[in-house]
């Protein structure tokens, strides 16, 4: 195995960012949590009054030898709308803004490259709104919000929201999924 890298994404509830990235081939872990804001430590009660800053977002780890950055880019931009601006669906605020936190200039390099491809083939109807962040500190969510759709899966929003995303991911990249 090569050496790991990190991606750290937000698009929406990190419940449905963390369930499609748990399936991708090369994806060595992916933790639920918090960047971007101005408040140490933040509880997810702290982020969901959307004062701290903080973005909901999924840390992945993965074997770029197996899986590339932009081939997470992919399937980021595949699962998510790029283009509503501090709102996933029904979930408002800026903690569910779409952003890219990259952890390397080559990071940045990649996404600018892609938002650039995406527009200029105009991917979507709307223009993206992702922000290009440079990572900053990463607070991991509670724990009941980790692998949180593994666990309920039969809880409402899950089954109305995360699910169909991750069947959409499926679909898109089967040839793509882990084994078992």
């Amino acid at each position: 195995m090569s050496q790991l890298e990190m991606a750290t994404l937000g698009g929406g509830c990190f419940w449905c960012v963390e369930a499609v990235y748990a399936s991708l081939q090369g994806v060595a872990s992916v933790e639920s949590g918090y960047m971007g804001g101005c408040v140490p430590s933040p509880t997810y009660q702290q982020v969901c009054t959307d004062t701290t800053g903080h973005a909901e977002v999924a840390q992945i780890q993965f074997d770029p030898a197996v899986t590339s950055f932009r081939q997470i880019l992919d399937v980021f931009f595949s699962v998510h709308d790029p283009t509503t601006l501090n709102r996933q669906g029904e979930d408002v605020g800026s903690q569910y803004r779409s952003v890219i936190f990259f952890h390397s200039s080559e990071q940045e390099r990649i996404a600018r490259e892609l938002i650039g491809e995406l527009t200029e083939r105009r991917a979507f109807r709307w223009p993206i709104v992702t922000e290009l962040v440079p990572a900053s500190q990463f607070f991991k969510a509670e724990e009941y919000h980790q692998r949180y759709f593994r666990r309920n899966p039969d809880q409402p929003y899950c089954a109305m929201v995360v699910a169909p995303k991750v069947q959409k991911f499926c679909e898109k990249f089967s040839g793509k999924l882990k084994r078992g």
